[in-house]
C-alpha cells in the first residue's frame, strides 16, 4: 500500500499553466477521483505523476518525491492508463499486456512464466481471453481500451492512474472493469486516482472528489458533498437534478434546455 502527495504543485505546458497549487493527499488504498469540464486540469495531474509533463512544487510517493526515484522505479510504483495510447497494430493482446511487466524485467532478462501466468490471469479476469492471439489492428476501440487496462493491472503497482478509463467501454464492461480495480483496491490495498467525466459513475467508486475548473480544485469531499447541483451548475454550466439511492448512490441526471 503507498500514499500519493502533492505539494502546492503546478503543471506547466511550456510557459501555459494548466494546474494551479494543487495540494492533496491520498491515502493508502484510497479511490480519488478527478472530475471537471474539458480542460480544467485532470489529465495533467496524472502527467504530472506519471513523469510526463513538467511541474513546480512536490509530489510524494510514501512521503519520498517521485523526481528521486528512477524512471524505472517510478514505473514499478505507478501504472498510467492514458486516454489515447500508443499501440502496434500488429502486437496481440497478449503481447501487449505482457509489456506492463517491463518495470520488473532486468536489462538483458525477458519475462518469466510468471509474467506470462500473471498476464493470463488478468486478462481472464477482464474477459481478455478470446483477444490474447488477436492483433490489435483487429480490434475496436472499446476492446482495446480494456487491453490498456489489462496492461496497467498486470504491472502490479501499488499506485493506478486511470485517465478516462471507461470513455470507449459499453456500460457492461464499464461495470466490469471498474469492479475489477475496485477489487483489487481492497484486496492488495491499491491506491487509485482517476479522471472521469461520468459523474454519476465517480461518485459511485471513488471514496472522494476533487472538482477542477481552469486548473484549481475548487471542491472536494464526498459524492453527496461535490455532485450538488449548485455546484455543477456553476462550473460545468449545465442544469442537472440529482438523486440520492438509498444505497447512497449519487445519480446525477442532466435536464434538457427549455427552448
Amino acid at each position: 500500500m503507498s500514499s500519493l502527495g502533492f505539494e502546492c504543485v503546478n503543471v506547466l505546458y511550456g510557459n501555459r499553466e494548466a494546474v494551479y497549487a494543487l495540494d492533496e493527499q491520498v491515502k493508502p488504498g484510497e479511490w480519488l477521483c478527478l472530475i471537471g469540464p474539458n480542460g480544467a486540469g485532470k489529465s495533467s495531474v496524472l502527467r504530472a505523476v506519471a513523469g510526463l509533463v513538467k511541474y513546480r512544487g512536490i509530489i510524494t510517493i510514501d512521503g519520498t518525491p517521485i523526481d528521486m526515484r528512477s524512471p524505472k522505479r517510478r514505473a514499478a510504483m505507478v501504472a498510467y492508463v492514458p486516454q489515447s495510447p500508443l499501440m502496434p497494430d500488429d502486437m496481440t493482446g497478449a503481447e501487449y499486456v505482457l509489456l506492463g511487466r517491463n518495470p520488473y524485467v532486468g536489462y538483458f532478462g525477458s519475462e518469466t512464466k510468471h509474467d506470462r501466468a500473471l498476464v493470463e490471469d488478468v486478462l481472464e479476469r477482464l474477459d481478455l481471453g478470446e483477444f490474447g492471439t488477436r492483433r490489435l489492428g483487429t480490434l475496436s476501440g472499446g476492446e482495446r481500451q480494456r487491453l490498456v487496462i489489462a496492461r496497467a493491472i498486470a504491472q502490479e503497482s501499488p499506485i493506478l492512474l486511470l485517465d478516462e478509463p471507461t470513455s470507449a467501454l459499453d456500460i457492461g464492461h464499464q461495470q466490469q472493469a471498474l469492479e475489477l480495480v475496485d477489487r483489487l483496491r481492497r484486496e492488495h490495498g491499491l491506491t487509485v486516482v482517476s479522471a472521469m467525466h461520468d459523474l454519476t459513475l465517480a461518485g459511485l467508486y471513488a471514496d472522494r472528489l476533487s472538482l477542477l475548473h481552469q486548473g484549481h480544485v475548487v471542491a472536494s469531499g464526498s459524492a453527496a458533498h461535490v455532485l450538488r447541483p449548485d455546484i455543477l451548475s456553476e462550473f460545468y454550466g449545465v442544469s442537472v437534478s440529482v438523486h440520492h439511492q438509498d444505497d447512497g448512490t449519487v445519480v446525477v441526471v442532466p435536464k434538457r434546455g427549455r427552448g
